[in-house]
């Protein structure tokens, strides 16, 4: 459990400040119930996207200075929509290009929350002998890379105040996660299996929440995690305020947030399931059996760090070892790695120790590292949602990214089908 207990009492209410003009709007939209087989519609209202200063946003003190030890000084405009709308306490769908900022864009607004209502480390607001402190924002993610960092992201945001969090994730033993679940942090980050394996052991009171995160919510549906997403859903309260964000957003995930949510706001900044404008797009096409000589021989003098995407778990490790035998530094992330070993592999890759990470796409979500120039599809991805969210991991925070796909002669119609979901041209 990664708690912060510092500092004494929280912030008293105080009004929210009001939104900005209106120069650089994103969309929020309304929705609206359809009428028995109606396809579900939205309905596009303007919101203010422009970058402001965080201490413009009538923040606590406490958490504008964790803000300040982050180095986050203004919003990005994904932050800029959202948070004033979360504020509010209004039920909303974020849709925004990978790397544009979206979990401070939901971690902000509920950290104030918490101060406001002075819900701080006790759980609740009225603790007493009799009733144990229960837990009050519960965030959902696909993989323990992506529960980590969002915790990681609330630790650090939230480290000047008494907020507590933990991490629940599987690959680890479930005691120190049970404790902190019956100690009643105030913030719950996790994955929906985990999640599950201590309810059934009645171990997480749910009854207390009330705000529910979903973070990468098609990634839940795509790996299978819904039906838990659902029972995890129906125990919380049903008066609660929802948030679910994603970089993609498919009609199906449309369609079952519709169920989940009340009201709801939806927020799109930039094109929706698109990469970021910031990445170069090239695809390579070789001769049969030769892309481990081209990635090689690529490898020798890379510009900086490469990320290479592998279909599968196997390939991934042989691809790794060749490339080891090779001379080129790298190691391999995939789910059959232990929890230490996935996280041996993150820290080197992001310390410099591997100059070259081969993961299959569970390091698509939730892998946040600084600096990679450039990523390699070692063969054409299969959708255009795994293809966003893959070379996602390079051109963040505005910075110039490098997306290369290696193309068989056997792949040259996966090429021509990804470019035309995708919608651009990956120039040869």
């Amino acid at each position: 459990m990664n708690s912060n207990i510092t500092t004494r009492h929280t912030g008293r209410r105080r009004r929210r400040s009001q939104r900005g003009r209106t120069r650089h709007p994103g969309e929020t939209a309304q929705y609206t119930r359809p009428h028995h087989a109606r396809p579900f519609h939205l309905e596009p209202t303007p919101c203010d996207a422009t970058p402001v200063p965080f201490t413009s946003l009538n923040l606590d003190a406490r958490l504008l200075e964790g803000l300040r030890d982050l180095a986050y000084v203004e919003t990005r405009p994904i932050q800029s929509a959202v948070i004033p709308l979360a504020l509010r306490g209004d039920d909303l769908i974020g849709c925004a290009e990978t790397g544009t900022g979206k979990t401070a864009a939901f971690v902000v607004p509920i950290l104030q929350q918490l101060i406001d209502r002075g819900q701080v480390g006790d759980g609740s607001p009225h603790p007493s002998p009799t009733r144990p402190p229960r837990s009050r924002i519960l965030v959902l993610a696909p993989t323990r890379e992506l529960a980590v960092q969002i915790e990681d992201e609330i630790h650090g945001l939230s480290y000047h105040t008494k907020i507590t969090s933990a991490a629940i994730y599987g690959g680890v033993e479930m005691g120190a996660q049970e404790r902190a679940l019956r100690a009643g942090v105030d913030i719950i980050v996790a994955t929906p299996g985990r999640l599950m394996d201590h309810m059934r052991q009645q171990n997480a009171d749910l009854g207390g929440i009330e705000i529910l995160v979903l973070d990468e919510a098609d990634r839940m549906m795509d790996m299978g995690f819904w039906p838990d997403v659902r029972r995890i859903i129906a125990a919380l309260p049903a008066v609660r305020q929802t948030l679910l964000f994603s970089a993609t957003m498919p009609d199906e995930v449309v369609r079952q947030a519709h169920e989940i949510v009340r009201d709801a706001k939806y927020v799109q900044v930039g094109q929706r399931s698109a990469p970021p404008s910031t990445i170069s797009h090239r695809a390579v096409v070789i001769p049969p059996g030769g892309k481990l000589d081209w990635l090689v021989k690529y490898l020798r003098r890379p510009e900086g760090p490469v990320l290479i995407f592998s279909r599968t778990k196997i390939g991934a490790d042989r691809l790794a070892r060749q490339l080891a035998a090779a001379g080129i530094r790298c190691t391999a992330l995939h789910a059959d790695r232990t929890q230490e070993q996935r996280r041996a592999a993150v820290e080197g890759f992001r310390g410099g120790r591997y100059a070259v990470l081969v993961a299959t796409d569970i390091a698509a979500r939730g892998l946040d590292i600084d600096g990679i120039h450039t990523v390699i599809n070692y063969e054409v991805p299969d959708s255009a949602d795994v293809y966003v969210h893959r070379v996602g991991r390079t051109g963040r925070a505005d910075e110039a990214g490098h997306a290369v796909t290696l193309v068989a002669p056997d792949e040259r119609h996966d090429l021509a089908v990804l470019e035309k979901s995708v919608g651009i041209r990956l120039e040869c």
